[in-house]
């Protein structure tokens, strides 16, 4: 059975058909992290394969990576293909890599793994058109998950998603962006009510939170975000605020 399990932050641990992938899995000590690691880097067992959405080190967490890289020696990295050498700076070999770009996709066992473009506050693409940040949808056994990683809301942005066909469960940041953050080089991502209205108009079977407990000085308010969904879109999407390491079947 596919399951999701919330890893803090953006961090998802998902399960289809025999395979275990972590995405945006944030393990290393950091200054100021308020959750600590749930799953040790140094007892990572089992899993088939690391993707991070974007190269901020609560998304691709390059320490953590490079015991990994070690540490499980079958495992596949998927990540951003604009950040291939930093990926071979962790001393991850390219057979081992899987980068992507928007419009492709990926596959590790039962899961693959399509990507589109994220707005981490900008598109940004590259002189090649290669997006820093991406989007993963991920499917196996039946299921379809969306995983945002870090984005805002862009035009265009709904009917590409839509494209995909129905989705099972979607994990959405809500720390929102304000002026101050982002003289602090901490860009921004939707706000809980952009989130709840791309919830709302997207029609997940269920939607988590995401992006909310990690940091004092960028939080959200998952409550905030579940009162607006339900009073908007009159309790129709089912929503749920996620509690570290509980596993959810889907």
């Amino acid at each position: 059975m596919a399951s999701i399990t919330w890893l803090g932050q953006m961090g998802l641990r998902i399960c289809m058909d025999g395979t275990t992938i972590l995405v945006d899995y944030f393990a290393s000590d950091f200054q100021g992290r308020r959750v600590p690691a749930l799953l040790p880097v140094s007892e990572m067992k089992n899993v088939d394969g690391f993707a991070g959405s974007h190269n901020h080190p609560d998304h691709i967490d390059h320490p953590a990576w490079r015991i990994w890289g070690s540490e499980c020696p079958e495992a596949k990295f998927i990540f951003p293909s604009v950040h291939r050498q930093s990926v071979l700076d962790d001393g991850i070999p390219e057979e081992r890599q899987l980068p992507v770009d928007a419009g492709q996709s990926v596959q590790i066992g039962g899961i693959t793994i399509r990507a589109i473009p994220a707005a981490h506050e900008f598109l940004s693409p590259d002189e090649q058109g290669r997006y820093p940040c991406l989007q993963y949808i991920i499917e196996g056994e039946g299921k379809r998950i969306y995983h945002t990683g870090d984005t805002l809301r862009y035009e265009g942005m709904l009917p590409l998603l839509k494209t995909f066909g129905h989705i099972d469960a979607a994990l959405l940041p809500i720390n929102g962006r304000d002026g101050t953050r982002y003289r602090n080089n901490c860009i921004g991502n939707m706000t809980f009510q952009e989130a709840a209205d791309l919830a709302g108009e997207l029609e997940p079977d269920l939607v988590l939170p995401g992006h909310w407990d990690m940091f004092a000085d960028n939080p959200g308010d998952p409550e905030a975000f579940a009162d607006y969904l339900d009073a908007k879109y009159e309790g129709k999407i089912a929503c749920r605020i996620p509690v570290h390491m509980e596993e959810i079947k889907l």
